[in-house]
């Protein structure tokens, strides 16, 4: 019934708008409600008004039924109230379907990366070198105190196709595109950000290098105020990330033979360098300005003692002793 009065609707008038066609639909079902109770229920109830109508259109249609109004007349009872029943539960039925259908949709949407956002002060985290590393960084990242806990993140790739329910579990939203173009990095509300972090796209080939020295060019030409980290694979590729105005730049190939060859001659550095790198377990390296009067090594960290923090070194310019 509800189907055939609205084939009815979208032939007679110009509606396309599903929301709108129900709304039509609710409005000429309580006209007829309301007025067709006064028809046949004035003459013996003359104290009857509009707005008594309208109630008890309302309270049948939605199957309530308080009892405080019903009609008497034959007419009021089968000609008006039981095909008002009978298009209230299908009205209703067909409302909550659309509402599903809405949702089930806009959540298709977000999972494709095709939805739209409005965020402030989150981490843009462009390609997707896959669920494990993602994983890795949004941890070690909403460990740190310094990283609040509940910051939004905003994962930006051209080739996924659709989130991992395990990064949709962890409240990561998604936008599918090109990241060198103003148009995707718009749709991640990049201007509106407070870092954006460019990982390899595929570890280990030194070919996506290129990509992300192309990224950090667009991100430092639309938004030079966000803290921009961008990872590599060739060393030499530090050089161009930073003329393109990366704020920090990861070489993943510069450690392998730190580690390979301080493993070989004192075993067991890797895991305690490990630790202090990680904010998941063990202590961690933290890199302090400071800004207090000229002092010597000593008395800078006897004060750090104090407070519980161990001085391993001092950073001048670009050297550490």
């Amino acid at each position: 019934m509800i189907g055939t009065l609205l084939r009815i609707l979208r032939k007679r008038i110009a509606v396309h708008n599903g929301a709108m066609r129900v709304g039509v639909l609710c409005v000429a079902v309580l006209l007829y409600g309301s007025s067709g109770f006064l028809y046949f229920e004035l003459p013996q109830n003359p104290d009857l008004t509009w707005l008594d109508g309208f109630w008890w259109a309302v309270v049948t249609m939605t199957t309530v039924g308080y009892g405080d109004l019903s009609p008497a007349s034959w007419g009021g009872q089968f000609v008006i109230a039981m095909p008002l029943m009978f298009l209230g539960i299908g009205l209703l039925g067909y409302v909550l379907s659309l509402a599903a259908t809405a949702l089930i949709e806009a959540k298709n949407k977000e999972m494709r990366g095709m939805a739209d956002f409005k965020l402030k002060d989150h981490l843009v985290l462009i390609n997707f070198p896959g669920v494990g590393k993602v994983l890795r960084v949004i941890d070690e990242l909403r460990t740190d105190a310094a990283f609040a806990s509940t910051k939004k993140i905003v994962l930006i790739d051209e080739h996924l196709d659709e989130l991992p329910t395990v990064l949709a579990e962890r409240q990561i939203f998604f936008i599918r595109g090109n990241p060198t173009l103003d148009h995707t990095l718009s749709r991640a509300c990049l201007d509106t950000a407070s870092h954006a972090v460019v990982l390899v796209s595929k570890p280990g080939d030194p070919q996506s290098d290129s990509l992300n020295v192309a990224i950090t060019l667009a991100i430092e030409a639309r938004a030079p105020h966000v803290f921009t980290v961008s990872e590599c694979v060739d060393i030499n590729t530090t050089e161009l990330l930073r003329k393109a105005g990366s704020d920090g730049i990861v070489c993943s190939s510069r450690f392998d033979a730190h580690f390979v060859s301080h493993e070989l001659l004192n075993p067991g550095v890797q895991d305690v360098l490990d630790q202090m790198t990680t904010n998941l377990r063990g202590i961690q390296i933290y890199l302090t300005r400071y800004r207090g009067e000229p002092t010597t090594l000593g008395p800078l960290a006897a004060r750090c003692r104090e407070k519980g923090h161990l001085v391993i070194g001092v950073r001048r310019g670009g050297d550490t002793r």
